[in-house]
């Protein structure tokens, strides 16, 4: 972590990142139950309903993935989206007193 971060920006970042893992589980938990759930209602071979549930696991596990992903790229970052230092003022006058001529 960059140690030119606030306590707010660190404190932004990490209820971004519980929101995104928080959703992503739930996702994951709903996309492996719709899947999963054909196991218990569908009339199936019992000798699908271990790999049907494998694949549901893994549905779910791409959902969650996917959620987190989306959701921690469209964060803005830190100062709203804006690279740091963007703020900084490049110019300087070359003597303390004088000012730039133009301004």
């Amino acid at each position: 972590m960059s140690p030119t971060r606030t306590r707010a920006e660190r404190d932004a970042l990490t209820v971004e990142i519980t929101f995104a893992l928080v959703t992503a589980a739930f996702a994951g938990a709903v996309g492996f139950l719709v899947t999963g759930s054909a196991v218990i209602w569908a009339p199936m071979p019992r000798s699908w309903a271990g790999p049907w549930l494998t694949a549901s696991g893994g549905a779910g596990a791409v959902l969650f993935v996917v959620r987190v992903v989306r959701v921690l790229r469209r964060w803005p970052g830190p100062a709203g989206g804006r690279p740091a230092g963007r703020d900084i003022v490049w110019f300087q006058p070359s003597q303390p007193g004088h000012t730039n001529p133009d301004s």
